[in-house]
């Protein structure tokens, strides 16, 4: 059974940079869409990034974008999020979740009508202005 553990959370200083990683524990990741998602405190999660299984075609949010770079490395079962020119805002805990649903944007922005097959536990960021 597919499981997605993510790592790479911690605190940094507005305008430095961290790489989270989503690491999974079977190559089946490969058929899978894969989205960063970010739920600030008290608020609901949003998908911030997610990168499609065929083709690797990739979505950003206007607040994340030119930012923030979604990479899939098949050989070691990870896709990174790689966060730089951090803001405050970026605080909050970051999940990264599968599905089969094979446009990018369609998973970060349609997600809970389609519906999600796994996520992983989450790494909290802390952006310290």
């Amino acid at each position: 059974q597919l499981h997605l553990a993510e790592s790479g959370g911690g605190e940094a200083q507005a305008g430095g940079s961290l790489r989270l990683s989503c690491l999974a524990n079977e190559y089946t990741l490969d058929y899978y869409t894969i989205g960063w998602f970010h739920q600030p405190p008290g608020k609901e999660r949003e998908g911030v990034s997610c990168i499609s299984s065929a083709d690797e075609n990739t979505y950003y949010s206007d607040s994340v974008k030119g930012r923030f770079t979604i990479i899939r490395d098949k050989d070691k079962r990870t896709v990174y999020l790689q966060m730089n020119s951090l803001k405050s805002e970026d605080t909050g805990v970051y999940y990264c979740g599968a599905a089969r649903i094979g446009v990018a944007e369609a998973m970060c922005l349609r997600w809970r009508a389609y519906g999600m097959d796994l996520w992983g536990e989450g790494t909290l960021v802390t952006v310290s202005s």
